[in-house]
């Protein structure tokens, strides 16, 4: 898994998300399946990542700019936390079908199977194709653990 800061062009809203590979994000990116979460808007790019280097646990805060980072730091913790909500309200209903999801979903498509909610794992190829033949899917914003690997 690889995490990208990504910025709408529209607003600027700044957000992170969560790819197989940079091949995979370069594959959304192109067939136009990104979009801002706060505003809809599907220009979206990469924005520019801080390098991840943790602080020494002796070091001292700074006083410039601590309170404004943090600031930063809580509206983006209060952000994720309400699409993680969101992600799990839209849920809740949902069946978890694992790699089985493409099958399902063709078979409820067919009229094979009774059509529920589900959700699962499916290659960036599988979901195209589902996509191309018509079926309805939609990319879920976060990750979901599948319930066999919960604690």
């Amino acid at each position: 898994m690889i995490v990208f800061d990504l910025k709408c062009a529209a607003q600027g809203h700044v957000f992170e998300a969560w790819f197989a590979s940079s091949a995979a994000y370069e594959d959304q990116k192109s067939r136009g399946l990104l979009a801002c979460p706060i505003c809809a808007d599907t220009d979206v790019g990469k924005a520019a990542m801080a390098v991840g280097v943790p602080r020494k646990g002796n070091s001292a805060t700074a006083a410039s700019g601590s309170a404004a980072s943090n600031n930063d730091d809580d509206k983006a913790k209060f952000m994720l936390s309400a699409l993680a909500a969101a992600q799990a309200k839209l849920l809740e209903g949902s069946r978890w079908v694992g790699r089985d999801f493409d099958s399902q979903a063709r078979a409820m498509d067919a009229g094979e199977i009774e059509r529920t909610t589900i959700h699962g794992d499916v290659t960036a190829v599988e979901a195209k194709a589902l996509i191309d033949d018509g079926i309805a899917v939609t990319p879920l914003p976060l990750p979901v653990v599948p319930p066999e690997k919960r604690n």
